[in-house]
């Protein structure tokens, strides 16, 4: 699966579409907030007292166009996560430009459970709230790593990046960067209202299965 820099030129508008796709987003996750807020309470209190440090984690990601913007997670790994990333790029379990290492040391034993049901993800309702995520779209990369994408790669960035999408459904950190990259074209090509809600389904039982969580 494939999709080229000529193929995407040829889509349709992405306006109308994309205006629904907010619509909807802003609909599903206040209601998804008003009946979680207790919940995300009780993880923010596990993480506050799992480990030393803030309960939030805000990295800068690369979004809609290009543009940088800070995204949220409740946090999963030590203090000192960002420090040893370097000395671990080796033992990288994922082919390609991400680092996604299985048994990262990084993480803390609340973490664990968090990464394990996608729970450190929830925050980023917040990033859609105020715009710059979406529900379903591309996940957000790291600076750094857009910084060495190869062309194609950066097409990926015609929609806001996503809590879920077709790359979290098909199984994650198992999936290869190019196949990523194949899944989140395919994507812009095909993203709708519809498919929104059809990758939505589909999330719930990716996460039950923890195929690639971690």
């Amino acid at each position: 699966m494939s999709t080229t820099n000529a193929e995407i030129a040829r889509l349709a508008p992405l306006k109308v579409r994309m205006g629904a796709k907010r619509l909807l987003d802003i609909v599903l996750t206040l209601n998804i907030l008003l009946l979680t807020w207790p919940f995300l309470l009780l993880i923010a209190a596990a993480v506050a007292l799992g480990s030393p440090g803030p309960v939030f984690f805000v990295q800068k990601r690369v979004g809609l166009g290009g543009t940088t913007f800070g995204m949220i997670k409740f946090r999963s790994m030590y203090r000192d996560a960002e420090a040893r990333r370097a000395a671990l790029e080796s033992l990288s379990d994922r082919d390609g430009i991400c680092l996604k290492i299985r048994h990262d040391p990084r993480v803390t034993p609340v973490g664990r459970v968090l990464r394990r049901w996608s729970l450190d993800e929830l925050p980023q309702l917040f990033n859609v709230l105020r715009g710059e995520m979406s529900l379903v779209g591309p996940r957000p990369a790291l600076i750094e790593e857009v910084a060495v994408y190869p062309e194609r790669a950066h097409l990926r960035h015609r929609v806001k990046p996503g809590i879920t999408g077709f790359w979290q459904v098909s199984g994650r950190a198992d999936i290869g960067f190019e196949e990523m990259i194949d899944l989140d074209l395919d994507y812009v090509r095909r993203v709708s209202v519809r498919t929104d809600l059809s990758v939505l389904l589909r999330t719930v039982s990716a996460v039950l299965s923890g195929r690639g969580a971690y």
